[in-house]
């Protein structure tokens, strides 16, 4: 799951807005990308509605946010640089057994 966004930070509230959606994607096991980028890998369709919703209710009043799902097998084809230096290829996180 992808979450991007776009939110306003001209004013103090718009800014403590826009930083409580950011440590609420953190909470919620994301992983920044990008400033506005944030990652989760999910483990099924259940677990994506559930964060979706929940993202619904912590979106800020102003704003745009976007949330895009990804297959694992897309998700490994990502190709991301670091300057001009190519990184390796994105695996999917290991799934945990709990007995």
């Amino acid at each position: 799951m992808m979450v991007l966004f776009d939110l306003p930070v001209l004013t103090k509230r718009e800014r403590k807005a826009a930083t409580a959606f950011r440590m609420f994607l953190l909470d919620q096991g994301f992983e920044m990308s990008q400033f506005s980028v944030y990652l989760r890998h999910c483990v099924g369709r259940e677990q994506t509605e559930t964060l979706s919703r929940r993202i619904e209710k912590a979106v800020p009043a102003t704003g745009k946010v976007h949330i895009v799902l990804i297959t694992d097998k897309q998700y490994e084809t990502i190709v991301c640089f670091d300057g001009r230096i190519r990184q390796p290829s994105r695996k999917n996180p290991e799934q945990y057994v709990l007995f």
